[in-house]
């Protein structure tokens, strides 16, 4: 169905001050027999990630992923403690969360009802015999979130963000993004011929054989080739202006006239309005298939297309055949997630809300909400003095940064309107059903919001999430309570632990607004320029060393990042870390330096902080796929990266200028 396009337990070790006094760093995590100035991920937790390897069933491991993998079990256990009642009140947040739940755990009879739950979807791609049908076939899906070849959801305006417009996109690719299918590397070579093996491995498991079922891979394999070949690459996809293409929708119409957008659009309930297309080389790539494909090879991409989407609600060998390709080969996994683990994320991911209620009262209590919403003033506080010191920025453009900075709107915990998912029917029967009726009505949500004004009460994460986000068109930050948990955030730490960690984090994400995307968008969220010539041309350059940096770190012989791929969350590591340090320093005037815990200075645990928080250990597997598409670092470049560049922490060391964590001079990139 759905495809997805995002009391406290104590993760930190107390430390040995006094009893009843606010901890510091984990102590014990750390390796004493590496150098800080050296190799700052192996000194700040290597000692722990060499007792704590990586699960099975995990790609990467540190305090920060157990953490995560934690709140997992707290979502189990509110998720146990609701399903095991069954008179919950019909559509009551317990009644759809729980039965949700225990429909997704009943694994014996899903393997019991094999795939007659799909056979109604399988029977509509099957029985396609004109242009007309494929359609209406895309339609359907659409509604229920299989959203191939293309995709069309809510986004707003990019020139005027008080609207909320449909956004047309690509999707529809099995592999993680184009290159895999065009780049002649070894890598993408093997990964080409090990995802044809999976796709025939699935539609052998559907009933095909092994014959029909290679050809129906080549077909499927060819057909997503030819829409690789019209998307935008990882780097074109960081660009907002290159997704920026304002249409009307009789432009859509001449663009794509192959396709009926018309009854597209009245079936979904959508305005005939105007919108936005993301790639309008791909959607007339998609327009061309549809009038010159043959009708049998859109059965087959059909065909696969649903039993890609749904494996999670098929019997187990299908469930299998995805986590060898996506888990194992790909991620580089030896074992697939606990069953339990597994419902718990859908049900976040469809349901969030319903259970997010119940985490929140649970997991995050007042005292830890006012304690976050100080950090995030202190933190603001300190971008706003960063900008106003400046050197290299002029005052016209220094006013609209602090502009931008003044509309900032921080969002922690949880959000103030609760979603109630009117209309949704869960029962325990069947998890297939309840699949299909949640997406459904998330999809119906998401089109609702199309041509209405912004509703900037909406969270584009869940509470439980264990994660963070910056909204450029709304210019937020915002903090689910699912990371606003230890060891990111404690409120029983000191505030050099808490400023290092998930201040860091907080610091990231308000300079996403002022990141390489971020800085295209003014205080009101719009795709604007807002720079003088020269300041854009000093900040262009300043992102041209963190570029050059990272085009220059590799994670093995012959492999290394792609600098203008990691260009936006490098400067947020940079400038996170950079202004949670400054706004750490602010929150202690008035009150004197906290203590030196454990033989760590206040300084040395802010650093510790983060290198603990962030040093994840990540399969060679998964480094090599997030280098090839993921804007983010791997873990040891997102520590010693921007702590390298920080004078702050060659001082807080005491590390000599020809050490390797500091970079000279001349070197150093500083843009925040």
């Amino acid at each position: 169905m759905s495809r997805s396009r995002l009391p406290l337990v104590l993760l930190f070790a107390v430390g040995t001050a006094s009893a009843g006094s606010l901890h510091g760093i984990m102590p014990d995590d750390i390796n004493r027999n590496a150098n800080a100035c050296t190799d700052f991920f192996d000194y700040a937790n290597g000692t722990w990630r060499k007792q704590n390897p990586i699960p099975d069933y995990m790609d990467r491991w540190s305090r920060r992923w157990q953490s995560g993998e934690v709140n997992k079990e707290h979502v189990r256990d509110i998720l146990t403690e609701v399903s095991a009642k069954h008179d919950w009140p019909q559509g009551s947040a317990e009644q759809l969360s729980g039965d949700y739940y225990a429909a997704c755990m009943d694994d014996s009879a899903i393997n019991q009802r094999g795939l007659a739950p799909a056979k109604p979807w399988l029977d509509e791609v099957g029985a396609i015999k004109s242009r007309t049908d494929v359609q209406h076939t895309i339609s359907h899906l659409h509604d229920v979130g299989i959203a191939v070849p293309f995709a069309v959801y809510s986004a707003q305006d990019l020139h005027d963000p008080t609207k909320v417009v449909a956004n047309v996109d690509a999707n529809g690719l099995g592999l993680p993004d184009r290159d895999y299918y065009l780049k002649p590397e070894k890598r993408f070579v093997e990964a080409r011929a090990k995802y044809l093996e999976h796709v025939a491995k699935v539609f052998t498991l559907a009933g095909a054989k092994p014959d029909e079922a290679k050809a129906a891979a080549d077909t499927v394999f060819a057909f997503e080739k030819r829409l690789a070949e019209a998307s935008l690459d990882n780097v074109a996809l960081r660009d907002p202006k290159q997704q920026d293409h304002a249409t009307t929708f009789a432009q859509l119409q001449k663009m794509a006239p192959a396709f009926d957008w018309a009854a597209y659009f009245d079936a979904a309930k959508l305005p005939h309005a105007d919108l936005n297309v993301a790639q309008p080389k791909f959607v007339q790539q998609v327009d061309k298939e549809l009038a010159t494909t043959p009708i049998d090879q859109w059965r087959t991409y059909l065909r696969w297309q649903v039993l890609h989407a749904s494996t999670d609600a098929l019997p187990e060998p299908f469930v299998a055949e995805r986590f060898a390709f996506y888990g194992k080969y790909l991620s580089g996994a030896t074992e697939m997630k606990p069953r339990w683990k597994r419902c718990a994320e859908d049900t976040d991911a469809q349901l969030g809300d319903a259970l997010g209620r119940a985490y929140v009262e649970k997991y995050f209590p007042p005292e830890a909400k006012a304690r976050m919403q100080d950090m995030v003033k202190n933190i603001l506080l300190a971008m706003h003095d960063t900008i106003q010191g400046l050197d290299w920025m002029s005052p016209d453009t220094k006013a609209k940064a602090l502009e931008k900075l003044s509309t900032f709107n921080p969002k922690i915990g949880y959000p103030d309107k609760w979603k109630t998912y009117d209309g949704v029917r869960v029962a325990r029967a069947s998890y297939w059903d309840d699949r299909e009726a949640a997406s459904r009505w998330n999809v119906a949500d998401d089109r609702a919001l199309i041509g209405k004004p912004v509703d900037r009460a909406r969270w584009g994460m869940t509470p439980p999430t264990s994660n963070a986000y910056y909204n450029p068109f709304l210019n937020e930050i915002v903090f689910p309570a699912g990371i606003l948990q230890p060891p990111a955030f404690d409120v029983t730490a000191t505030d050099a632990v808490n400023y290092g960690a998930i201040g860091v984090v907080v610091g990231h994400e308000i300079s996403h607004g002022f990141d390489d995307q971020g800085a295209q968008f003014d205080a009101q969220g719009r795709l604007a320029n807002w720079w003088t010539p020269q300041d854009n041309t000093k900040f262009t350059a300043k992102g041209q060393c963190v570029v050059k940096q990272f085009d220059n770190t590799f994670i093995e012989p012959g492999l290394h990042h792609n600098g203008k791929l990691v260009l936006g969350e490098s400067i947020g590591d940079l400038a996170g870390a950079k202004i949670a340090y400054r706004a750490y320093q602010k929150s202690r005037e008035g009150k004197g330096p906290e203590p030196t815990i454990d033989g760590f200075t206040p300084e040395q645990q802010f650093f510790l902080s983060w290198g603990q928080w962030r040093g994840d250990e990540i399969r060679m597997e998964t480094q090599r796929t997030m280098v090839q598409g993921d804007p983010h670092p791997v873990a040891k470049y997102r520590v010693n990266g921007p702590l390298s560049n920080l004078p702050e922490f060659q001082q807080a060391f005491q590390c000599k200028p020809t050490d390797p964590m500091v970079r000279p001079t001349k070197d150093r990139c500083d843009i925040w």
